[in-house]
């Protein structure tokens, strides 16, 4: 990639602010203001308070017809402005038909705003470059808003979008706070799991979907924590997702997964405010397993030794010799993650401004203990500024905005939900009389030792952007963004000696310490012009563009062992031996031109078409640019003759797109011939080993899509469906093909002709189902219906992926062997011998293909409002099936689900579950082992959700506050599963699952 020049410093960007502000004067001749002031009408100030019959209504624009001046409602429904007694005042707000009213000499006008469904048409939607409103996009493109954000007690957005979306599937991978998620927007398009991240882009500023952190330093998590974690709900405005290739072929290959929008709160006009929130809860587990109790895994341990042939209990067995307590009972769940988990939340901002400037400036805290024991807590704190401002004639903007975030998490280094599962249910107690650490003479190892090693975080980012816009005519704009973000995270894990025995007698030379820092900085650059223009019945609307973007990123992972003291463990420096695991610096350079065109004509029919020519640094010379485009069509039927009148259809749009998008989510250099240092030293030096082989000739994974969608409204919107139809095909899959030993490298990074198809269809359904004076009640139901398939693989059978992946079939899939049931005469379990040789064996008897997409997904909400009161709830529905969580055989030293009270004891019984075994019986261990990779440990782990209510009661105001609310919210309340492992959600993963959080709140606004 040709390398891109700018201006050195930043003395060219402060001269281009400083030109703008000097085109936003506009000198005003003297005669003029002299001539204005004498003919000036009688003026009188006009006040009131604005309603929607049931409670007040902030935001409201009001205005003076004919004239510039303007004011806005606050939050209590009440406005003044300066009028006389001819002016005819406008009453406009999003949502509601408008109010003209005449002043005719009037001191006072109260004013009662009807809602009005098909207003909502006229919304404008985000759609990155540019925006568009509601009834005239060609795009699929989902949005949610501060209002249904704010209703939830939720620390990541992503968790606030969870069964609002239709198309969106969310997955919380851990109830650890500060935890990611996964996401996926119309399934899964690459082979590599990496390779499905969507772009996220805050304010404008792409922001790094690549992890934050090192699996090798946070043990704790699953998964690596989520970037969106950086940003503040409470800081959100809007989010929008683009889906389709006409919402998304703007972003080239940065699209193909998807993209998120965040655009965060933005100042406006009218009187300085402040508001305050505070919050406080709790959180626990929603579901603990059912396990047995202590009766009856004695029982379970006797007859497994039974089975076994022993006549007496061996020496090591010392929950049952004797050694331990036999009437002693402790439910483990519920003391290792049963505790409480103490909620705090601050937030407020200021806001405010002029016709011309607009600001507001929020903060916000939080502090989040956890569940597990111990004092453990995640801590977030952050700051966000966003100013705007118009001159005087309306031709210059200027745009800015900053969020900076810090992130303080200390946890326990691993997740007790295991142990909390398997350990005996007589196990010792945890502390002895003194109160130390109970190792019961060396019987157990206590789990609360885990408590001594501690996972410690830090991330601080920055997100900034500025936009600066100019109108060198009515209909040409030129336009250009700037921006700019920087993380840094640094990750420690200790295992003290302390996490041991004392009698082992072992010090701090056996401590560790393991320390991760990872710094990432990236700008970006946007110059854009835009035109506009009107011929006879048609409008034409053009932009072009360009991106230049570099990402520098500096990793570095450690490892250290052997220390004099524990009070020396976090400096590496103290460690007898060190190692280094990671170190690299990679630069990432991105650069684009892009165009948009779109026609329409009568504003009934609409053609979109957008393109974009990418260029990554990921890919060798011969292959750094690639193309992509989009075309997508929109007929508004509804504004044709033969249906324009109809007391029924109140709006109809068919719309449909095709295009591509592209990938080189792929990571960096991997095209080079790359070297790493040896971990072997020479003759006092370092030596460095080949780690890549040259491959100049991949390129980028391209993703087709194909969309119809039709959108209908009835009664004048009361009723509104969106049904869409999608087909994804991504293709020229970016792989590692297996190399063989001899060439000293696992792998060689190429395109393999593999195609990925997502199909699905998407249904949302609002509806206004009733209103009066005092009463609202609006549903809002989505439902996602998806497939995926693998439809081609050349040489699969060949491959190392030929145990992963089968043509036809999903790549989410898990090959198992096929459960038959028990032999009634020996007690095991017995499976399908598909090959026919007289035994089970792998990998030829475990092809029984298990799919472990959902079959279906989506979310039902309801919001009522009655006077001063608001309840919203959502429920989240998925319908799929999961791994069920295994522990081990039954009748070793673990606890066990009580369902496997009935297992089989002798000939002829027909019992659900094999033979016990205390580990003597070799067959029993095999079919075990089998049976947990077979299709009898998948389950039905479908669930419906009350993912979220909320309550809220606007108090009676005081004088010099303009609105208290209180608020009671709730996330994870309630769920219904057949699932009997725990959290549906997160069934087989043995992580702590998401946690029921219930807060109570105040928003006082003066």
């Amino acid at each position: 990639m040709k390398k891109n020049s700018f201006y050195k410093g930043s003395s060219a960007f402060w001269y281009l602010i400083l030109f703008g502000f000097l085109l936003t004067y506009t000198p005003v001749p003297a005669k003029t203001i002299l001539r204005q002031i004498q003919y000036l009408p009688q003026q009188s100030q006009v006040s009131g308070t604005i309603t929607d019959g049931i409670s007040p209504l902030a935001g409201v624009t009001i205005f003076i017809k004919g004239t510039p001046k303007t004011a806005v409602s606050d939050y209590n429904g009440k406005y003044a402005l300066t009028a006389s007694p001819n002016d005819i005042l406008a009453f406009t707000y999003i949502g509601f038909a408008t109010v003209t009213v005449p002043v005719a000499g009037r001191l006072v006008i109260n004013i009662r705003m009807q809602e009005d469904a098909t207003a909502l048409r006229e919304v404008k939607i985000n759609a990155g470059y540019y925006s568009v409103k509601e009834s005239e996009r060609t795009g699929s493109i989902a949005k949610i808003t501060s209002k249904d954000i704010e209703k939830q007690p939720v620390t990541n957005v992503l968790a606030a979008m969870q069964g609002r979306m239709a198309g969106v599937n969310i997955t919380q991978t851990t109830g650890t706070p500060g935890g990611g998620f996964d996401i996926q927007i119309r399934g899964q398009n690459s082979l590599r799991a990496e390779g499905n991240a969507p772009l996220y882009i805050i304010d404008g500023v792409p922001y790094s979907s690549d992890p934050i952190g090192s699996n090798f330093t946070a043990t704790i998590f699953p998964t690596t924590t989520s970037p969106l974690n950086s940003i503040s709900p409470d800081a959100i405005d809007s989010i929008e997702i683009l889906k389709d290739a006409d919402a998304t072929a703007i972003y080239g290959s940065r699209g193909a997964n998807g993209v998120v929008l965040i655009t965060t709160k933005k100042g406006k006009k009218g009187k300085t405010q402040c508001t305050v929130n505070a919050s406080t809860g709790v959180g626990q587990v929603t579901r603990f397993m059912k396990l047995m109790d202590t009766k009856q895994y004695l029982s379970m341990r006797a007859q497994a030794f039974k089975n076994d042939g022993f006549t007496q209990y061996p020496d090591w067995a010392y929950d049952i010799n004797g050694n331990w307590d036999q009437n002693r009972y402790t439910d483990w769940q519920k003391v290792l993650t049963g505790g409480t988990a103490q909620i705090t939340e601050l937030q407020g901002t200021f806001s405010g401004g002029s016709e011309s400037t607009q600001f507001l400036l929020g903060g916000n805290h939080h502090i989040e203990t956890t569940v597990f024991p111990g004092d453990f807590k995640y801590k977030k704190g952050g700051v966000n500024l966003n100013i705007n401002h118009t001159s005087e004639n309306k031709k210059f903007r200027l745009t800015l905005s900053t969020n900076y975030t810090v992130q303080d998490n200390d946890q326990p280094s691993f997740d007790f939900t295991v142990d909390s599962r398997r350990l005996s249910p007589n196990a010792p107690a945890l502390y002895d009389k003194e109160g130390t650490l109970n190792w019961e003479n060396g019987t157990w190892v206590n789990p609360l030792s885990n408590l001594y090693g501690v996972y410690k975080s830090r991330i601080n980012d920055l997100v900034a952007n500025t936009v600066l816009s100019y109108k060198i005519l009515p209909s040409l704009e030129i336009k250009s963004s700037f921006g700019y973000s920087d993380t840094h995270s640094r990750e420690t894990r200790i295992a003290p000696s302390t996490v041991y025995n004392p009698a082992y007698g072992l010090g701090p030379e056996y401590s560790a310490l393991f320390v991760s820092n990872i710094a990432r900085r990236s700008w970006i650059a946007e110059p854009q012009i835009a035109y506009k223009t009107e011929f006879g019945q048609g409008e034409l609307n053009a932009l072009l563009g360009s991106t230049f973007q570099q990402q520098l990123a500096d990793r570095l992972t450690e490892y250290g062992v052997g220390f004099t003291s524990n009070s020396l463990i976090y400096d590496l420096a103290s460690a007898s031996s060190r190692s280094v695991v990671l170190s690299d610096q990679i630069v990432y350079k991105y650069q684009a031109f892009f165009g948009r065109l779109n026609y329409n004509w009568k504003k009934r029919y609409f053609l979109n078409l957008t393109g974009r020519r990418d260029g990554s640094s990921r890919f060798g010379p011969s292959h750094q640019f690639a193309n992509f485009g989009a075309v997508g069509a929109a007929w508004l039927f509804s504004k044709e003759n033969f249906i324009m009148d109809n007391p029924v259809i109140s709006f109809g749009k068919l719309r449909a797109s095709y295009g591509t998008t592209g990938n080189d989510q792929i990571g960096d250099y991997q095209f080079l011939n790359t070297y790493t240092s040896s971990a072997g030293i020479y003759q006092g030096t370092v030596g460095l080993h080949p780690s890549r082989l040259y491959n100049p000739d991949f390129g980028w994974e391209t993703n087709r899509k194909l969309e119809v969608a039709l959108e209908v409204g009835f009664l004048q919107d009361r009723i509104f469906l969106t049904a869409a139809m999608y087909r994804n095909s991504s293709s020229n899959q970016l792989v590692g093909i297996p190399m063989p030993g001899t060439t000293g490298f696992t792998f060689m990074q190429a395109n393999l002709d593999a195609t990925v198809q997502n199909k699905g269809y998407e249904f949302t359904l609002l509806t206004h189902n009733f209103r009066n004076d005092t009463f609202k009640w609006i549903t809002n139901f989505n439902l996602t219906v998806s497939r995926n398939k693998l439809l081609e693989f050349p040489g699969l059978d060949g491959s190392v992926y030929k145990e992963q992946y089968r043509i036809g079939e999903p790549l989410n899939i898990k090959l198992a062997y096929h459960y038959t049931g028990i032999d009634a005469q020996t007690g095991l379990y017995q499976f399908e011998d598909v090959n026919r040789d007289g035994q089970i064996t792998f990998p030829d008897d475990k092809q029984t293909v298990v799919d472990l997409n959902p079959k279906f997904f989506g979310g039902l909400q309801n919001q009522l409002n009655y006077k001063r009161w608001s309840l919203d709830f959502l429920f989240q529905f998925v319908k799929q099936q999961n791994l069920a969580f295994t522990m081990g055989n039954a009748g070793t030293m673990s606890n066990q689900p009580a369902s496997l009270t009935d297992s089989w004891q002798q000939p002829g019984d027909n019992a659900h579950y094999q033979i016990y075994t205390a580990g003597a019986n070799a067959g029993a261990l095999n079919t075990q082992s089998q049976y947990e990779s077979s299709d009898a440990a998948i389950v039905d782990a479908s669930f419906i959700r009350l993912k979220n209510i909320s309550l809220t009661y606007d108090l009676p105001l005081h004088e010099k506050i303009t609105q208290c609310r209180i608020s009671l919210q709730s996330q994870n309340l309630l769920v219904i599963t057949p699932y009997d492992d725990g959290d549906p959600e997160f069934s087989g993963l043995g992580y702590l699952p998401p946690l029921r959080v219930i807060t109570a709140g105040i928003q006082l606004t003066f």
